[in-house]
């Protein structure tokens, strides 16, 4: 339960920064309606693009896994927003309440292991579709649902609890990293010398295993500055 719940305070700090802290109403301090039902069908649509689907098209091009992992964290980020939104409003009480339920679920024993399991390529698009199914569900919010389908993909996407929160935790520095460098008004460079902003944080994580967030925040802002400067 412990990285369940420090993944939903870092979240709820981040959308607080990002949006103001009225975001649990659905409206960010800027007055512009937040929906993030719709923020996790159009991830997942992005999610599909790691993989050849197209039958027109690269037909024999390989799953992009590492991307399909960045883009199943990109997804969590939208599901536990959504999760913490739907506590505050239906007053069912606060993050910690929120990590046991989460951490409560069926499918989160899938997750809470050192295996490393991959499912095919048409397994892994079923899945996301189911995802997309519930989020756009216009008769209500089965919040249990979508959290035990999304742990189920995240299983099949070859990561568990460790990989999620390291990934997690990149990526949420890397988001305070791009909205310190413009990018709500569409300033921020996201590729760097080649390479999408994702694939770099990804790569800085993988080759220290023991290097604290604080020092990926400076050595990521330092890139990104140097490349700013090139």
């Amino acid at each position: 339960m412990d990285k369940i719940l420090l993944m939903l305070q870092l979240q709820n700090q981040l959308n607080d920064a990002t949006n103001g802290e009225e975001w649990v109403k659905g409206i960010t301090k800027n007055g512009k309606t937040i929906n993030w039902r719709r923020c996790i069908y159009m991830e997942c649509a992005e999610m599909v693009d790691s993989f050849s689907w197209k039958h027109w098209k690269s037909i024999n091009q390989e799953p992009d896994w590492d991307n399909l992992k960045i883009e199943v964290v990109d997804v969590w980020h939208f599901i536990m927003s959504l999760a913490i939104e739907d506590y505050n409003q239906n007053l069912k009480g606060g993050i910690e309440d929120l990590a046991i339920s989460l951490s409560s679920q069926e499918n989160f024993s899938k997750i809470d292991n050192n295996e490393v399991k991959y499912a095919t390529q048409k397994e892994v698009i079923d899945k996301v579709e189911d995802i997309i199914r519930l989020s756009l569900d216009r008769d209500g919010l089965d919040l249990e649902r979508l959290v035990n389908e999304f742990f189920d993909l995240v299983v099949m996407s070859g990561l568990n609890l460790q990989t999620l929160y390291r990934l997690y935790v990149g990526k949420n520095i890397l988001n305070q990293i791009r909205q310190d460098n413009g990018y709500k008004d569409g300033s921020y460079i996201k590729i760097w010398n080649g390479e999408e902003d994702n694939i770099v944080m990804k790569r800085l994580w993988e080759e220290d295993a023991n290097l604290k967030p604080e020092i990926l925040y400076k050595e990521l802002t330092k890139l990104y500055l140097s490349l700013n400067k090139s």
